[in-house]
């Protein structure tokens, strides 16, 4: 592991938390650090719903079986993309907007001495379909991801996922 990218083999999924709250401050950098994502032709398609009231992330974590720890952190994030907004309308470069934009909060996260737990949303419909008629989402909006965000109450190792035998150079070759 090159001491360099640490960070990048420090961030885990985090999924126990403190209850320290995470200041104002902290989720506008965040915030900042998401937006700072490339995007298809700079169209900037994702949106963002910060959640801090315990009732609403309940609600929200309702519709992710494997995000019950929702409730437990002090912040949520849900990440949405805009169909109308995304380079060509289409849902493939508002998904890549989105994803870009959920790693970088990923990150500024492990950065800032947080963690975090990236939930899928998007592909599942009944996902997509509970958080858009909960929050009341026009048509063109569509939820990607929730991100719980905190304070860590567990550590995790750096480590790297590497393997050689997923890698192929100038061409397929098995």
């Amino acid at each position: 592991m090159r001491k360099e990218l640490e960070l990048i083999f420090k961030r885990r999924s985090i999924r126990k938390y403190t209850d320290e709250t995470i200041s104002a401050e902290t989720v506008q950098a965040l915030l900042e650090a998401a937006m700072a994502a490339p995007s298809a032709c700079c169209k900037d398609p994702v949106h963002f719903i910060v959640m801090d009231d315990p009732e609403v992330k309940a609600a929200v974590a309702a519709f992710l079986p494997n995000g019950p720890f929702l409730n437990d952190a002090p912040l949520g994030i849900a990440v949405l993309g805009d169909l109308d907004a995304a380079h060509g309308n289409s849902e493939s470069y508002m998904l890549q907007d989105c994803t870009a934009a959920i790693e970088n909060i990923l990150l500024a996260v492990e950065a800032l001495g947080l963690g975090a737990c990236w939930l899928g949303v998007h592909p599942r419909p009944e996902r997509i379909d509970g958080l858009r008629e909960y929050f009341k989402l026009p048509e063109n909006i569509v939820p990607v991801s929730v991100i719980a965000v905190g304070h860590p109450a567990e550590r995790k190792e750096a480590r790297t996922r590497f393997d050689a035998a997923r890698v192929k150079y100038n061409a397929w070759r098995s």
